[in-house]
This record gives structure tokens, C-alpha cells and sequence, in this order.
């Protein structure tokens, strides 16, 4: 029998470290500014691009270059244990690419995916549209149109998209629309619009709880025209996706693949899990050594069982969610998902996060709840956990009906 084991490789401590240097000495300095400042961190961006960090060839490499599924997840926590709304504006671009990767032909893997990075002499940036103002979890209500206009093989968006990440300033934007309205989720395609193109707008830009280093804002599109190349996966790909959708509503019992947007997600939760686990864990170090220096009534506070068995706790929590997202994310890239795993990750990390991060604030007290100390940001910071790419609700959803094998409403 082999032994059991969850050592990193050699490669894996390497990037583990070079991370962490980055997110101490660049990204954390700076968490407090660009917080105060609710704008995209463009320098902190260029400056992860000139290391490599914030590049294709890094996706690429923690992503295809790795059988464990292990070199993302853990690079992400190191990032954002530095900060999370400068850690969301350097891998935002990651979900654009993502989409891409799951859902277009090997050519326009290529030709798009880095485009969202650009160069460290020229940054770019990727967005991937999904939510809409009265469709968030319910991915399956889009009202954004996509229209096909034969004579000139070109498709049509017009809607609005709500909640983008990067929204309105990104390069490349990858949007989710529908196709056939009356096939709900199995009626909607993904289409890259290319920079520069005409009709694609920022609306609002969104003043947020947490996050604020990353940009979020609404996405409009008025008669925006893309060529037909521009379909990720390609016209005959859509087309027997349709028939197959068209059968499986006459026939309930056919299946007739999955919505873009939900495969997307599928590949990233663990990874979001992840940055959740950062946050967790900055909270937590933090306040394991406030408590280790902090005194009263003549000891250090941390000899009192109530400090102590909260940061216990927290150890505890922080330690059981990454075996989750671990376990998930290895399951992930090696094709292995059978109970809904990744939402799994995603459940609990996202709990855990703004657990922990209140009770840091608690075991800061006074100064827990005040600016000066970073705890309070990790706790605005950790809400969004439960709330982005899949509520904690959604999760549960997703989970139910994994192990049940039925349509739990």
C-alpha cells in the first residue's frame, strides 16, 4: 500500500513561497490604499506582470503544466492572504480565460486567452459576463440576446449584464447570452467581444462592502455586432447543442449538455474556495499573534480558554476547508467530480472565511472593528465568499441535487 501523503513538490514550494513574497512585500503594503481608493490597481497589475504572475504562460502552467490540480489553488491563497480586492484585480482575468477554455475551439483558446493578460510592456484585461440585474443565481433567466445575422455572419447582443468583474474597462469581454429564450439555460451561448468593438459600454460601477481594489460594474450592450468566429465553440457546435436541447424538451429524459456559464463555474470554484482560505488565514495569524502580545488582567489574552479556543477553532476550520478544496480541485483536473465537490469547497470555505474573520474582530475587540487594523477589511472582504460565482444557498442546491440524483427546487 502507498503511503499516504500531501506533500507539495519541489516545484509547488517554490511557487508557494515566491507568492507569498509578492503578496508580502508588494500586495499587503498596498491593500489599505487601494481599498480607500475603490479603483482598479493598475500599478500592483504591472508590477505582478513583470515577475510573471499576472500572465498566460503562469495560467497556463499551474493549469495544464499540473496533474495535481494543486499549483492554483494554493498560489491563489498566498495572494489573497495578501490582500483580496488587489488578489481579485490580478487573477479577474483568470475567470475571462476560463470561460474561454471551457467552452471555445483550441483556436480560439490561442487566439484569445492571451489577450486578457496582454504583456508586461501592455496589460490587458478579461471579463466574464454573466449576472444580469434580475438574473444571478438563476443563470437560466438571461434576457441578454444574441441574433444571428446570416447574410453577414455576424451575431447581435444587446442586454445588460450586472456585477462584471473588470465590467467595461477589461480588453476582452466574454459574454454569456441567449440564443433561444424558450430553452431557458440549454438556449445561451458564449461569445468573445473583441476590443474596441462598438455598442460595449460601462454602466454603473458598483460601491461595494469588500473588494474594493477590484473593479465591478455593469456591463451594456447596444447592437453590439462580433463576427461569427467570435462564438466560442463554433456555429455547428451551437447548432447540435439546439437540436439536442429542442429534443430534450419534448423528451425530458435526453440529456442535452451543459449551460456555458455553469461549466465555467464548475472549473473555477475551488480556486475561488481558495482565495476564501487566504482570507481565512490572514485573519486568523493575525489575531494568533495579537493575542500572543496583547495583555490583560497581567497575561497575555490567548492564556484566557475562551481566546484560545476560538483561534483553535479557527486553525481547525481554516485546515478543514483547504483538504476540501484540495481534494476538489485534484477531482477537477483529473475528471473526477461525483458529488458536486467543487461547490463543496466553495460551501465551506466561503463560511469559514466570515467566521473566522469575525472572530479575529472579536479577538481584536475595540481594535478589531476600527481601520487602522486590517481586520475588519478581511471581514468585508470575506462576505462576497458567500455570495459570488454561486450563493452559499446555490451550493447547497448544486450538493442536493448531486446526492440525490434529483431536481431539488
Amino acid at each position: 500500500m502507498s503511503d499516504f501523503s500531501l506533500a507539495l513538490n519541489e516545484d509547488q514550494l517554490q511557487i508557494q513561497k515566491w507568492v507569498h513574497d509578492f503578496a508580502e512585500t508588494v500586495v499587503r503594503p498596498a491593500a489599505e490604499e487601494w481599498d480607500e481608493r475603490e479603483e482598479f490597481p493598475y500599478p500592483i497589475v504591472e508590477e505582478a506582470a513583470k515577475i510573471g504572475l499576472y500572465s498566460f504562460d503562469f495560467m497556463a502552467n499551474a493549469l495544464l503544466g499540473d496533474s495535481t490540480g494543486l499549483t492554483l489553488p494554493l498560489t491563489l491563497e498566498e495572494l489573497f492572504w495578501g490582500d483580496a480586492g488587489i488578489g481579485l484585480a490580478i487573477f479577474g482575468s483568470g475567470l475571462a480565460a476560463a470561460g474561454i477554455s471551457g467552452n471555445g475551439t483550441p483556436e480560439q483558446v490561442v487566439e484569445w486567452v492571451p489577450q486578457c493578460y496582454g504583456s508586461p510592456d501592455k496589460i490587458q484585461i478579461g471579463a466574464f459576463c454573466v449576472s444580469e440585474p434580475d438574473a444571478g443565481s438563476d443563470v437560466s433567466s438571461l434576457r441578454t440576446r444574441a441574433v444571428y445575422d446570416e447574410a453577414n455572419d455576424e451575431w447581435v447582443l444587446n442586454g445588460t449584464k450586472a456585477w462584471i468583474t473588470n465590467g467595461g474597462i477589461a480588453d476582452v469581454h466574454v459574454v454569456v447570452a441567449s440564443v433561444e429564450p424558450e430553452l431557458k439555460g440549454r438556449g445561451q451561448a458564449s461569445f468573445i467581444v473583441p476590443p474596441g468593438t462598438k455598442g460595449l459600454s460601462q454602466g454603473q460601477k458598483y460601491k461595494k462592502l469588500g473588494i474594493r481594489a477590484s473593479h465591478t460594474a455593469e456591463v451594456v450592450l447596444d447592437d453590439v455586432r462580433v463576427p461569427g468566429s467570435c462564438l466560442l465553440g463554433g456555429k455547428d457546435k451551437l447548432d447540435e447543442k439546439l437540436a439536442k436541447a429542442r429534443e430534450a424538451k419534448l423528451n425530458p429524459g435526453i440529456a442535452s449538455g451543459k449551460q456555458p456559464a455553469m461549466a465555467t463555474f464548475e472549473a473555477t470554484r475551488p480556486s475561488v474556495a481558495a482565495q476564501a482560505i487566504g482570507i481565512a488565514r490572514a485573519a486568523y495569524e493575525y489575531s494568533l499573534e495579537y493575542a500572543k502580545e496583547r495583555k490583560a488582567f497581567g497575561k497575555p489574552i490567548i492564556q484566557n480558554q475562551a481566546i484560545a479556543f476560538m483561534l483553535a477553532d479557527m486553525i481547525t476550520e481554516i485546515d478543514a476547508a483547504r483538504l476540501l478544496v484540495w481534494r476538489a480541485a485534484w477531482l477537477s483536473r483529473n475528471g473526477k467530480y461525483q458529488n458536486a465537490e467543487g461547490s463543496q469547497s466553495k460551501l465551506k470555505a466561503g463560511r469559514v472565511a466570515v467566521w473566522t474573520t469575525e472572530r479575529a474582530i472579536q479577538i481584536l475587540g475595540g481594535y478589531g472593528y476600527v481601520r487602522e487594523y486590517p481586520v475588519e477589511r478581511w471581514h468585508r472582504d470575506s462576505k462576497i465568499y458567500d455570495i459570488f460565482e454561486g450563493t452559499e444557498q446555490i451550493q447547497q442546491l448544486v450538493i442536493a441535487r448531486a446526492i440525490s440524483g434529483l431536481r431539488i427546487e
